[in-house]
């Protein structure tokens, strides 16, 4: 036990923080500041432009954007983004545990593979197998 009841590995709740800043300390910073992460600056007036025309309950309309190496800054918070995944656009709802990830981690551009059931033919062992 340390001096003041805690025990040396117990578990504190854990802060979101991202390069050592937390969320309130990043919506402080500027414009510029936030520029020098490499950023699109077209993407951010549209998001910007997006939260102004919503109103206080609803969501800002979700803004198209085929940019999968941005990084998600945290300005974007709470917007709707739709990442072109090479044939379609996938909606990505910004959240502040996604702050510092690109915006391509979040739009899958491969089929996930569900195999099916096997049929008749597929292996030696398949004729014993009932096909309903």
């Amino acid at each position: 036990m340390t001096r003041d009841g805690w025990h040396k590995w117990s578990r504190r709740r854990s802060k979101f923080t991202s390069c050592s800043l937390n969320l309130d300390q990043l919506l402080g910073r500027s414009y510029e500041q936030l520029m020098q992460l490499h950023t699109q600056l077209s993407l951010l007036k549209l998001l910007h432009k997006a939260n102004k025309e919503s109103s206080l309950m609803e969501k800002p309309k979700v803004v198209k954007a085929c940019l999968q190496d941005m990084i998600i800054l945290p300005v974007m918070g709470g917007n709707m983004v739709g990442v072109y995944s090479g044939k379609t656009f996938s909606q990505v709802e910004i959240k502040p545990e996604m702050i510092g990830y690109y915006l391509g981690e979040f739009s899958l551009t491969s089929k996930l593979v569900k195999h099916g059931k096997p049929s008749v033919g597929a292996t030696h062992s398949s004729c014993f197998i009932l096909l309903k």
